[in-house]
């Protein structure tokens, strides 16, 4: 920590740092609690942030910092005070290079809400030049915390009250439990996985070991669902929930801590279904040992849970900036939330995470496997049902104009491949308010129609692959802003993903379910992984990537090329299982390429209820 003169000395100072450190500059005036300090200047997702009195700066602010310092500087003039403060105050800035929690002390009161130009410090007028210049500056909201330069002893006397009626170790655990979260995780699992995160913490683990710790565990309890016992079945259902409390502390943990990465990132937004779906397959295998085969319930649990999530994407990235978005149907779900009882259960109504979780393993120690994929249909099914009616109902009562960016995400989570582009390049368009969903789910009826009840095997069943490409390219030939044009990118995830179900369950050959279900969760990463990208603003996986797997109108027709060629044979298995490890490999990959690229997004996902 070093300590500037003036305003032009702290120029000089923070210049004479390396360019790819981050620095701070803090008035010295400033008394506040510590974590206001810790949320203002250590999350590594903003490149500039502040608070009353402080101001950091990432590597790639750094220039702009400089200019806003030296803009400041002319104005104020050099060696002059950048404040108006009490007689006798001192107002020369401290700067710091990579600030951390120990580099300032002080006690304080106020809010980091307070806009910039009412900061009159020199970290609060930098901060306001730069907002000026364009760089966004983030300012944490501090909630009960306290952070102020007080001008007299009058303020001072309040920010020390404030102050010491605010213990912000208490609220640093609090606001490492994620709100909004299930009836389950909140009342069953934070009360004691936040202090699990703070132990953590304390002894210098990350979230990203806690994220693997918690894949490890799921693992092992898949393995022990896999062998089919009824020990092995208490033994999974045990650590299942394990699996879960370190699920959650993981992300309480980069909260409490501020540790929010790329890899960390990638990680809690690909575990859990790798998690949930290994679970499955362990169930899978386990119940085949006993002599049950539920291979086909394991897939259709999978599809369902992943058509949900869609459901869920989609929804959110077609409304997520949407122009005059009005509905009755939102007024009276706000108005809802004002009824406690109401809000939990519908939360516990979608089925969330921590409930779904806790079913399965209770079920999974106490029934047997079957039991379980039926409980969990049955629940996700009227939990698709609530979700998908309401966001039906929403999009037809709200008056709302899809932008661009909402057009462009809802193209790329339809992941239309090269067949589907090619016809959406020659082919018009489609007209009127409802067409283009409507024509998405007449392709997807006529695909999944064909395989169910056509002979297995027909060259019919290709045929009607040929006309769902054709009503694929129709639906995306024009940008995706109508109403209900959310619903085209599940509506191609449960045609495709039912048509690989449907045919792998109907061609009875050996082992072609559990091959289809590999297929499944490979395309399903995918999938994943798009929704993610789109999330942290950095858009789909490139085009070369969709086009190498064929998209989703490429993968369904080729399955059912495959369905008809090779109709009594286990070279059936054989391909399904080919396809994909092929797919895996692709889109893993690209997938690690970019995760761990300097692209990708520094942010920790705070998950979805469902």
């Amino acid at each position: 920590m070093l300590t500037a003169a003036d305003a032009g000395d702290a120029a000089a100072l923070l210049a004479a740092v390396p360019a790819g450190r981050r620095v701070a500059l803090v008035d010295p005036r400033f008394v506040g609690h510590v974590h206001a300090l810790r949320l203002g200047l250590t999350d590594p997702r903003f490149p500039a942030a502040a608070l009353p009195g402080a101001l950091t700066a990432q590597a790639e602010a750094r220039p702009a910092l400089v200019r806003a310092l030296q803009r400041t500087t002319a104005a104020v003039g050099a060696g002059a005070p950048t404040a108006e403060p009490e007689a006798g105050a001192e107002t020369a800035p401290q700067t710091a290079a990579e600030p951390t929690t120990g580099q300032t002390a002080g006690q304080a009161t106020g809010q980091a809400t307070a806009p910039a130009l009412e900061d009159p410090t020199l970290p609060g007028r930098i901060a306001a030049a730069l907002e000026a210049e364009g760089t966004p500056v983030h300012r944490p909201a501090l909630g009960s915390l306290v952070a102020a330069v007080p001008a007299d002893a009058e303020q001072e006397a309040a920010a020390v009250a404030g102050l010491t009626s605010v213990d912000d170790e208490a609220v640093r655990l609090r606001s490492a439990v994620k709100a909004h979260d299930g009836f389950f995780t909140t009342f069953c699992i934070s009360p004691y996985s936040r202090y699990i995160a703070r132990w953590c913490a304390r002894r210098g683990l990350t979230p990203n070991q806690v994220t693997t710790a918690s894949l490890v565990t799921a693992l092992v309890a898949a393995g022990a669902a896999a062998t089919g016992t009824r020990g092995g079945y208490v033994a999974a259902g045990i650590l299942l929930l394990v699996s879960f409390v370190l699920d959650c502390t993981d992300g309480q943990l980069a909260r409490y801590s501020l540790q929010y990465s790329t890899m960390g990132a990638w990680l809690d937004a690909t575990f859990d279904r790798a998690k949930e779906y290994a679970f499955y397959a362990g169930l899978a295998i386990g119940a085949v040992r006993g002599g049950d085969d539920v291979w086909t319930l394991a897939l259709g649990a999978m599809v369902l849970q992943a058509c949900r999530h869609v459901v869920d994407f989609s929804f959110n990235e077609a409304n997520h900036d949407a122009v005059a978005n009005t509905s009755p149907t939102a007024a009276l779900s706000n108005k809802l939330d004002s009824v406690g009882w109401t809000v939990w259960a519908r939360r516990m109504i979608v089925l969330p995470i921590g409930e779904r979780w806790a079913m399965i393993a209770v079920l999974t120690a106490l029934t047997t496997p079957r039991i379980v994929f039926y409980a969990l249909l049955v629940g996700c099914s009227l939990a698709a049902c609530y979700t998908t009616a309401g966001r039906l109902l929403r999009s037809l009562t709200r008056k709302a104009r899809r932008t661009d960016r909402a057009a462009q995400a809802l193209a790329d989570l339809a992941d239309s491949g090269p067949l589907a582009q090619a016809v959406a390049a020659v082919a018009p368009g489609l007209r009127g308010a409802f067409t283009v969903p409507a024509a998405a789910l007449l392709g997807a009826l006529v695909m999944i129609g064909s395989a169910l009840f056509l002979p297995y095997g027909s060259w019919l069943t290709v045929a009607a692959a040929g006309v769902y490409v054709l009503l694929s390219g129709l639906a995306v030939a024009r940008p995706l802003k109508g109403a209900l044009d959310w619903l085209v990118p599940p509506v191609f995830r449960a045609a495709e993903y039912v048509t690989i179900l449907v045919l792998a369950a109907r061609s009875d050959v050996p082992h072609a379910v559990p091959a289809a279900f590999g297929l499944v969760s490979a395309v399903a990463y995918h999938h994943y992984d798009t929704v993610y990208r789109i999330r942290g603003g950095t858009g789909a996986p490139p085009g070369w990537l969709v086009r190498t797997i064929g998209g989703h109108e490429g993968r369904t027709a080729l399955v059912a090329v495959l369905a008809a060629v090779l109709t009594h044979a286990s070279g059936f298995t054989t391909a399904l299982t080919a396809l994909a490890v092929a797919v895996a490999l692709v889109v893993l990959v690209e997938s690690i390429r970019f995760w761990v690229s300097s692209s990708a997004p520094a942010v920790h996902d705070e998950g979805e209820l469902a």
